[in-house]
């Protein structure tokens, strides 16, 4: 069942990751109540829109290469995980038939 935890807490790092990148984009956008005036928005510089896509595009960047390592990482457990159970299947039978006078 320890599978279950993994994957409560895989998502709960994404959800928290999704928050914070909200957060971000709220705060880079700004507060649209300081824009309504044209004089604030004229000598507001050229390159904060740009900026702002930049960043935008760099966090949805990090968390896309975040969760596809995250994933990666849970295959591999999961692998090593079946690889364990596997041997294991074969080590029971091993006894048994020890057990049962089958084998020496």
């Amino acid at each position: 069942m320890r599978g279950g935890s993994r994957r409560a807490s895989v998502a709960l790092f994404l959800l928290a990751a999704s928050g914070i990148c909200a957060q971000f984009t709220a705060v880079l956008a700004g507060d649209p109540q300081t824009f309504n005036d044209d004089k604030k928005a004229e000598a507001q510089p050229k390159g904060h829109t740009g900026k702002t896509v930049l960043f935008v595009l760099l966090g949805v960047g990090a968390v896309v290469l975040l969760s596809f390592f995250i994933f990666k990482y849970w295959q591999k457990k999961k692998r090593e995980e079946q690889h364990a159970r596997l041997l294991k299947l074969f080590e029971e039978d091993d006894d048994i038939e020890v057990e049962l006078g089958l084998r020496d």
